[in-house]
């Protein structure tokens, strides 16, 4: 996997159902390098951290192998790499083959995947269309946010090296459809439920449908 894109925003104002809210989903490439720190990227926007940011969504993974499929079902968007709100546009990124609790290095810093991005208003809003948060969903590839173990620079051309898989082998393309599916894969939970690539509050989350 390689770096093509390294993106952030600057606040940005819209109006949602009749409320004024701030937004740092408008990224746009960068012409230096990002500093992964612990819970954000330096200089990047974060308006709702009950949501974003943070220990376990520090930093957020997306698949430049995806742009052409949204392209081809939004051709009147004006494109540029950041366009789901990544601070990394990543080639090759597959989320089949990457793993909750995957340890990579990328660039000086070292990340570990943690969850895929689970779509909210605002990228219905960037999109013109809240039909795109079901088309996102069941097309099944959200990228990932990663947590970072070791704070580093990120430039663009830095490849993604895996050093250490994760003992539970959870791909987040399983994980993202676990997350959305309504009958829910016992054995998948199972897995999933004691990784603490994930927040103690999702594995709680989770953890009840195994008592149903």
């Amino acid at each position: 996997m390689k770096i093509l894109s390294t993106n952030t925003a600057e606040p940005k104002t819209i109006e949602w159902n009749g409320r004024t809210v701030t937004t740092g989903i408008f990224k746009i490439p960068t012409n230096t390098p990002i500093y992964l720190d612990v819970e954000s990227v330096k200089n990047d926007e974060i308006s709702d951290r009950k949501v974003h940011g943070g220990e376990f969504k520090a930093c957020y993974l997306f698949s430049a192998d995806q742009y052409p499929y949204w392209k081809n079902l939004y051709p009147n968007l004006k494109w540029n790499y950041g366009m789901f709100g990544e601070n990394l546009t990543v080639k090759g990124l597959n989320e089949k083959h990457i793993h909750i609790g995957d340890i990579y290095k990328i660039g000086t810093a070292i990340v570990q995947v943690t969850q895929p991005r689970e779509p909210c208003y605002k990228l219905g809003v960037k999109f013109g269309n809240q039909a795109v948060l079901k088309e996102f969903i069941s097309h099944g590839y959200p990228g990932t946010y990663v947590r970072i173990l070791e704070k580093g620079f990120v430039s663009v051309g830095d490849r993604i090296d895996l050093i250490q898989k994760a003992s539970e082998r959870v791909s987040t393309y399983d994980f993202f459809n676990l997350l959305y599916s309504k009958e829910k894969d016992l054995a998948l939970l199972t897995s999933i439920v004691s990784n603490e690539a994930l927040p103690i509050k999702k594995r709680l989350k989770l953890s009840a449908f195994l008592k149903t």
